[in-house]
C-alpha cells in the first residue's frame, strides 16, 4: 500500500514538473504585441537555408514584424527574412526595407553563424515605403 501512495505522489509531482515546463516554452512562441500587419508573400519549405518575403505598409515597427515572423520558425534550417514594402519600385531592392535571419538546429547554426535559436535584423538606413 505504501509504494502505491509513494509511486502516486512522485507521478503528481513529475506532472506538475512538466507542466511547468511546457508552459515556459509557450511562452517564447507568442507573437510580438506591436507588430503592425504584414503578409507572408514567399516561403521556402524545403532544404537548409530558407528565405521568408515579408511585405508591409509601412516602415514603422520592423523589428516587431521580424520578431513576430521569427517566432513562427520553428523547422530546422538557416532562415532569412526579408521585409519589403507592398508598393514602391519596380525592382524588389527598391522596396527592401530591412533583412534578418534566424538559426534553428545545428544546421541553421551553420548555415547562419548564429547560435542554435537566435536572431538577428538589421533595418536598412532609413528605411520608407513610397507613398
Amino acid at each position: 500500500m505504501k509504494r502505491t501512495t509513494t509511486a502516486a505522489v512522485l507521478l503528481a509531482a513529475l506532472a506538475t514538473l512538466t507542466a511547468c515546463s511546457s508552459s515556459d516554452d509557450s511562452s517564447d512562441s507568442k507573437p510580438a504585441a506591436d507588430a503592425p500587419a504584414y503578409r507572408i508573400t514567399e516561403q521556402d519549405d524545403s532544404g537548409n537555408q530558407r528565405t521568408v518575403r515579408v511585405e508591409v505598409k509601412t516602415a514603422d515597427h520592423l523589428a516587431e514584424v521580424f520578431e513576430d515572423v521569427a517566432g513562427k520558425l520553428t523547422e530546422e534550417a538557416a532562415w532569412f527574412v526579408e521585409i519589403n514594402c507592398q508598393t514602391g519600385g519596380t525592382a524588389k531592392a527598391d522596396n527592401r526595407l530591412g533583412n534578418g535571419r534566424k538559426a534553428v538546429g545545428t544546421i541553421g547554426a551553420a548555415g547562419t553563424g548564429l547560435a542554435d535559436g537566435e536572431t538577428e535584423f538589421e533595418a536598412l538606413p532609413d528605411p520608407k515605403c513610397p507613398a
